[in-house]
């Protein structure tokens, strides 16, 4: 596979989750991907097995942001360490960082030092706040950027519930997404214009963004935001129900007057047509509670399986709520392409794709994650070093 990207190097100074993922989305894409790393390595690397309180073997978390690419470990408190970083930035179309600003400003990586150096370079900032005001350097995460301070825990939390807990790198990956089309947009620019330029992303950004819909409704309108419960929903038809058998799924009708008649033709409950409770749609919001309560004892009578035959041949659109062991097995995940395999070792290793296909230039997983600094000299032979010059820097602690 080449990608769409080939050809592109990319530099990444990216640690933990948002950077590192962007930068996977390049390699998957095609471009070739230096990730430098502290002499420690990636924070990343450690947690997994520290979360679990024993020593594993993997770190599936770590692999899913980190094939592919090759690995170079640099000590940037060392001068001639920085000397290396510039140089692989100098020829690189792509930097990709997550690090706070001010560390970049104390090692020379940032923006305006880079630029000067290489003005096609495209310098893609991912922060928590934002790259230039007072927050610049704030810690974050995003569980507190993306999920909390954005809005989306709150926004998902029906009064008198404890707030859910996000799942990891939820955040990040949506941050890491839309940077790296941000970068895909500069490169494009600069084959118009021969000039790189920055681009910034931020945690809180995506996260205002991914919650749109409600942020623009308080801004037009002014009108307070509340969450809901499945008993208080706007449209009790675009909802969450159980079947017989336990089994979650989510009716999708949201142009409910259109899905009504199909619905209760499904669940055989027609002489709900004639009930003044549920004659439209906003007469139904009014009464969701009674109508959540009728179309639970319906669904309660048959499985799943039966109920999702009866829809399919109704036209009622739904879909099962999974678990992720219940996405592993499911059919419909897997033909969409969400699994890719990758040679190893040991034979062959299931990878989550990055979610875009390419019809001319095919793309997807381009290897192993790389072991700290497993490419160290490789990388710095192809910058020009020799062995009498890459020697002195592993003993001086440039290098690993």
């Amino acid at each position: 596979m080449s990608g769409p990207l080939e050809g592109i190097r990319v530099v990444e100074l990216g640690l933990w989750v948002a950077g590192p993922s962007c930068a996977c989305i390049l390699r998957d894409w095609g471009a070739d991907v230096v990730k430098l790393e502290p002499p420690a390595g990636d924070p990343f690397r450690g947690l997994f097995a520290s979360a679990l309180g024993a020593a594993v073997p993997l770190n599936p978390p770590f692999e899913v942001d980190n094939r592919g690419k090759r690995s170079i470990a640099v000590n940037l408190e060392h001068e001639e360490g920085r000397g290396i970083a510039r140089k692989l930035v100098d020829q690189a179309d792509v930097f990709v960082t997550n690090m706070r600003p001010r560390a970049l400003d104390d090692f020379g990586l940032d923006y305006k030092t880079l630029s000067k150096m290489n003005e096609r370079l495209v310098y893609a900032q991912i922060t928590g706040y934002g790259p230039d005001g007072p927050n610049r350097d704030r810690a974050a995460y995003d569980i507190g950027a993306f999920w909390a301070r954005a809005g989306v825990a709150a926004t998902l939390t029906a009064e008198g519930h404890a707030i859910p807990q996000q799942r990891g790198g939820m955040g990040d990956h949506m941050t890491g997404m839309g940077a790296a089309g941000a970068i895909s947009a500069a490169l494009f620019s600069r084959e118009k214009t021969g000039k790189g330029q920055r681009v910034a992303v931020s945690l809180l950004r995506t996260g205002i963004y991914m919650m749109g819909w409600d942020v623009s409704l308080a801004l037009r309108l002014g009108v307070p935001i509340n969450a809901y419960d499945r008993e208080h929903a706007i449209n009790p038809i675009i909802n969450c129900f159980k079947s017989k058998d336990e089994r979650w799924f989510w009716l999708l009708l949201l142009q409910a007057d259109r899905h009504w008649p199909d619905l209760l033709r499904a669940i055989e409950r027609e002489e709900l047509l004639e009930d003044e409770r549920f004659a439209d749609i906003t007469i139904r919001r009014e009464h969701t509670p009674e109508l959540v309560a009728e179309l639970d004892a319906s669904f309660a009578q048959k499985t799943l399986e039966e109920w999702g035959a009866i829809f399919d041949r109704e036209n009622v659109w739904f879909a099962p709520v999974n678990s992720i062991s219940e996405v592993l097995e499911d059919p419909v995940a897997h033909e969409s392409g969400a699994f890719r395999e990758v040679d190893s070792p040991d034979g062959p290793i299931t990878f989550v794709a990055s979610p875009a296909d390419f019809s001319e230039t095919e793309a997807g997983p381009q290897g192993l994650a790389p072991e700290l600094g497993q490419h160290t000299e490789e990388v710095l032979l192809e910058l020009g070093y020799d062995w009498d010059e890459i020697v002195p820097l592993k003993e001086k602690g440039a290098i690993l």
